[in-house]
């Protein structure tokens, strides 16, 4: 097997050799000698190939090597299985409200769950859709309601007393969309809407944490709409509205920082789970706790001497206390002062009577034997 193809000339006047370690697919150099292989220097085609022009990208065909690693717009995340259960809930909720809202016949599905980064979404969203952006209060932290706009003119149809049916209603809310901004009434019309899917989203979220989604501002701009950086990572998710033909999508966007408070409780698998947490055992920790053996210390008197003359110590020599008859002592469990207390006499033995229960609002006297 040869090789015509030179390395590149920057390589080659420096005289740097690219390890054979970066063989691509396509360039298989088992063929050769041992030596060869060692030899082997990349050309700049395959170095190209691997790391990527310094070309604008125009499309995924075109990139590879690393450019497809950084520019691509999946985010790895984990499963949030318990926000799968909120969504589902929030289906059939909204399902109810929207009905009352239009009095029409609305059908809401989930259509897609996902996360991606936050540029990328915007990007992909259609003109004319309208950004609800949301806080909540208790995260302390954004998301954002995505309405399209065939769903947007098929609400205000539904207001309005429109009742287009049929194959018609798939033609009417198309034949709008010339690229105009939506109307100050078509806005005033959504935003309940809006209010409406909030409120079922929190009640969704109810049985797991208490939070409040509070509506602040509807724009017709996405860069108006940013939350969060543009590469931050976000959970999408859609939800189809069908009225009977007509209808839309909304998502609702949350970026994984606005969940970051509740990340334990949406990786649970199913609802009330404790991980590993059993009550049984604590209350039987806690009762065998109480017969538990410690220690007590009873200090007479504490002193500060100076190494020198604690090493010059020797048997037969005393030390002095310089404490009253009558002067409290205290016992102490460990480095923690419980009690304090008074030296005497008991059966024959050296007692201290305790006088005092510490860190508590009342205790009785008890003797404990001290030896």
């Amino acid at each position: 097997m040869s090789d015509d193809r030179q390395p590149d000339t920057a390589f080659a006047d420096q005289g740097t050799d690219i390890p054979a370690a970066f063989p691509l697919a396509g360039h298989d150099i088992a063929g050769l000698g041992h030596d060869s292989a060692e030899d082997h220097v990349l050309s700049q085609a395959e170095i190209d190939s691997f790391f990527g022009k310094d070309s604008v990208v125009t499309g995924a065909a075109d990139s590879s090597g690393i450019e497809r690693v950084v520019s691509t717009s999946g985010v790895s995340s984990e499963r949030l299985p318990m926000l799968e259960v909120v969504f589902d809930r929030f289906t059939r909720v909204l399902t109810t409200s929207l009905r009352n809202f239009t009095s029409d016949n609305v059908e809401v599905s989930m259509d897609r769950l996902g996360s991606q980064r936050f540029g990328d979404y915007l990007e992909n969203v259609p003109g004319q859709a309208m950004f609800a952006v949301f806080k909540a209060e208790e995260w302390d932290n954004y998301g954002v309601v995505v309405l399209s706009s065939s769903l947007i003119y098929s609400i205000v149809d539904a207001l309005l007393g429109g009742h287009v049916r049929g194959d018609s209603a798939l033609t009417a809310p198309a034949s709008r969309q010339t690229g105009r901004h939506h109307t100050a009434i078509e806005r005033a019309l959504i935003e309940p809407m809006v209010r409406i899917i909030l409120d079922d989203l929190e009640t969704s979220f109810s049985p797991l944490c208490a939070v409040n989604f509070h509506f602040e501002r509807l724009e017709m701009n996405s860069r108006f709409a940013m939350i969060c950086r543009a590469g931050n990572g976000v959970i999408t998710a859609r939800f189809g509205i069908d009225m009977e033909g007509r209808g839309g999508d909304v998502d609702i966007v949350l970026p994984h920082a606005t969940l970051e408070p509740v990340r334990d409780i949406l990786l649970q698998q199913f609802m009330g789970e404790k991980f590993g947490h059993d009550g049984i055992w604590e209350n039987h920790l806690a009762r065998e706790l109480w017969q538990t053996d410690l220690t007590l210390d009873a200090v007479l008197e504490e002193q500060t001497m100076n190494l020198k003359d604690i090493m010059r110590l020797a048997p037969g020599d005393q030390l002095v206390l310089r404490r009253k008859p009558d002067a409290s002592v205290s016992l102490r469990c460990g480095e923690h002062v419980l009690f304090t207390g008074r030296v005497g006499r008991k059966q024959g033995q050296v007692a201290v009577k305790i006088e005092d229960v510490l860190n508590q609002k009342s205790g009785t006297d008890r003797a404990v034997s001290y030896s």
